[in-house]
């Protein structure tokens, strides 16, 4: 450990910037030398008066720009330039691995600190990200992401996880091999909609909402199966379909969702096995899918023996007296939810109330493809709901959407979008001359990550639609928003910058 203290010099970048950018210089003039471990992010967020979120990001920057190697258990460490610690800093990479000029051991210089640099920026680092930019520019504001903004979460995570420590420390170090009650009684309470409540024996606790669809298609298609989408849907599942060997089959939707004679004619020709909805809150558009459409759906889907999965992760942000899929044909609907928009992602909590007959082989399937949940997020998850913490803080996460949802009326208003102030982010027309994918490409020359409408097609489609989605719930502050904001009103009112490149 050092005694190493900075100071964060003044400016107009965020303090997590200005922070890296002192820990940079701190190491180039070798205050910090090859090999210090930084201070904890929590002493550190208490000496300066910042939050630990600032300096995790702080951290996160210097171990972007390839200054510091983190592990989790052990800290952070200032990089040296010998051949072992070059290795931690590539994420493992083996003896093939390039080496820096001057490998002996010592202070690095700032030669050797700037092909660690470019080292960690090489394609080979970077080579398991999706569709979206895992690891971008420190500066960049990350309107691509809709997960529950920063409103207090971490002190009752540690909270509650230093009680489950205490109270299980078996459980937590041995692998998870029943379910207990109380998870599946969290998983009712936080799934139940209006007058509908799930049968307690049709909860399946499962690794985040993505996992327990996964699984529940793995449990009902087999490979070369047909799995029914919009054409705009969150497409992950539609990729993730195709590459566990089905087939995802486009159905026509408007304002309020698939239609209903479209999915009759897709069903009689193509015969899928399963249909996925998002109904309260649709993931571009946020539209709610009204009562007589999803009779009708349901109609269709008892006809042509279709399974339904419905996606409610959004749908934990809205209230609404519409009954639910699982309400109205439990029979052979699969309810989804999980904590990760209306509290917290990273504790990926999840659940799915599955027909009672399937039960079983979703948790099975689950298990075989996931390895199984983690006792310690699910105990946590559980626990978050059964003390009433999650409600409290997916209230708070409300507000906050609330806030930014008048941001957006401030900046955006003049142009066409759909947006509601329950929804973390909204759906935005781009005017002519723009394209959404030259509109999201200029967004990201100005370090504001937006996603276009390919990222939300669910196959290949001759149909556009000019639109892109910005989340608004990623930034850490208000003030980062109304910045994003800010670059896309200019963008929208410069139409000539339309017909330029941007790279």
């Amino acid at each position: 450990m050092t005694n190493w203290h900075p100071s964060i010099p003044d400016g107009q970048a965020p303090i997590y910037i200005r922070l890296a950018d002192c820990i940079g210089e701190d190491i180039a003039t070798g205050k910090l030398a090859a090999g210090t471990k930084l201070p904890p992010q929590r002493d550190l967020a208490y000496d300066l008066g910042v939050t630990v979120g600032t300096i995790g990001r702080a951290y996160a920057v210097v171990r972007q720009r390839g200054l510091v190697s983190g592990e989790v258990g052990r800290g952070t460490y200032v990089l040296g330039t010998n051949e072992g610690e070059m290795r931690d800093a590539r994420f493992g990479s083996q003896d093939d691995s390039p080496q820096p000029p001057g490998t002996g051991a010592g202070q690095a210089s700032s030669s050797e600190i700037s092909w660690v640099q470019g080292a960690m920026k090489t394609p080979k680092d970077v080579a398991f990200s999706g569709t979206r930019i895992t690891v971008p520019a420190p500066e960049a504001i990350r309107f691509d992401s809709t997960s529950a903004p920063d409103v207090g979460q971490a002190r009752a995570i540690r909270d509650l996880t230093a009680e489950i420590a205490d109270d299980s420390p078996y459980d937590i170090a041995s692998y998870t091999r029943s379910v207990p009650d109380s998870w599946r009684q969290a998983g009712r309470i936080w799934l139940s909609r209006g007058n509908w409540q799930p049968q307690l024996g049709s909860i399946v606790p499962t690794t985040g909402a993505q996992a327990g669809i996964m699984s529940i298609i793995a449990a009902t298609t087999a490979p070369g199966d047909q799995v029914a989408f919009e054409d705009l849907t969150y497409s992950s599942i539609a990729r993730g379909s195709a590459l566990s060997g089905r087939r995802p089959v486009q159905i026509q939707s408007d304002d309020e969702g698939p239609l209903p004679d479209d999915l009759a004619r897709v069903c009689a020709q193509r015969h899928p096995k399963i249909l996925f909805v998002m109904p309260t809150m649709h993931n571009p558009t946020t539209r709610l899918m009204g009562a007589q459409r999803r009779s009708d759906l349901v109609d269709v889907a008892r006809r042509h023996n279709l399974w339904i999965i419905e996606d409610e992760v959004y749908g934990s942000l809205r209230t609404t007296d519409i009954a639910p899929f699982a309400e109205i044909a439990p029979e052979r609907t699969f309810h989804v939810g999980s904590l990760s928009k209306a509290v917290t992602a990273g504790v990926r909590g999840g659940w799915v109330s599955s027909p009672n007959s399937h039960a079983q082989r979703i948790y099975t399937a689950h298990k075989m493809m996931t390895g199984g949940v983690s006792f310690l997020l699910s105990e946590l998850s559980s626990r978050l709901v059964l003390s009433g913490i999650a409600a409290t803080l997916r209230e708070r996460v409300l507000d906050e959407i609330a806030a930014r949802h008048q941001l957006v009326q401030q900046f955006i208003s003049p142009f066409e979008h759909v947006s509601s102030k329950d929804a973390p982010f909204f759906w935005l027309k781009v005017p002519e001359p723009w394209l959404s994918g030259t509109f999201k490409a200029a967004a990201a020359a100005f370090h504001t990550l937006i996603d276009d409408e390919d990222e939300f097609k669910s196959g290949r489609s001759g149909k556009v639609y000019h639109h892109v989605r910005v989340g608004v719930t990623n930034p850490l502050t208000r003030e980062e928003t109304i910045k994003g904001l800010e670059v896309l009103r200019n963008l929208l009112e410069d139409s000539g910058a339309g017909y330029d490149s941007f790279e």
